[in-house]
């Protein structure tokens, strides 16, 4: 009786030993083709005046045509906004064209429906290059001010994703009424592969 079981559990110390190996290397080869998002975010501006605020991006790869949406959600924003300033990281190489950014109402998407504008917003749009801080800064302005109502808004970007992967943080200032000057509204970190 010892004897058949001493065998018993030497045959499933080979089979362990065999068997476990070929299943891990196969489930490796099999699933090698799927991204694995990570649930990690790497902020390298975390002070305690960070603000991080949500956004969507059509495509992550890197070189491929993107349509990027900035949220402005209400709890974004504490006052109407005369002016929205969105500064571009200077390692964000790529052409932005004045007709290709949009300031819109928008219906930000989940588990049951997607991310998409409801309402133009008509805006008029500055592109500086600040070679002090060696960023472009893209200054809008709303014909009509954005109001600190229950919806949110979005600024819209379509440009071609830089042909370098990383990661690309982007800041946002807000001018909000009966002030002379811009304030931190939040930061958006974009995630190229």
């Amino acid at each position: 009786m010892l004897k058949k079981q001493k065998k018993i559990t030497f045959n499933f110390k080979v089979l362990r030993f065999i068997l476990f190996p070929t299943i891990l290397l196969s489930t490796l080869f099999f699933n090698n083709s799927q991204n694995v998002q990570a649930g990690l975010e790497f902020q390298w501006d975390q002070n305690t005046g960070y603000k991080k605020l949500k956004w969507f991006q059509k495509e992550s790869n890197k070189n491929f045509r993107n349509k990027i949406y900035f949220f402005l959600r209400p709890r974004d924003r504490n006052a109407d906004l005369l002016k929205v300033d969105l500064t571009i990281p200077k390692t964000f190489k790529t052409k932005i064209k004045a007709d290709n950014i949009s300031l819109c109402k928008v219906n930000i998407g989940g588990f049951e429906s997607r991310t998409k504008c409801l309402e133009d917003v008509p805006i008029d749009i500055e592109i500086k290059n600040d070679e002090s801080i060696e960023k472009k800064i893209i200054n809008i302005y709303p014909l009509s001010q954005i109001p600190s109502s229950k919806d949110s808004y979005a600024i819209v970007l379509k440009a071609k994703n830089p042909k370098r992967s990383g990661l690309f943080q982007f800041h946002s200032y807000g001018q909000p009424t009966g002030k002379p000057s811009s304030s931190y509204l939040g930061s958006w970190t974009i995630v190229i592969d």
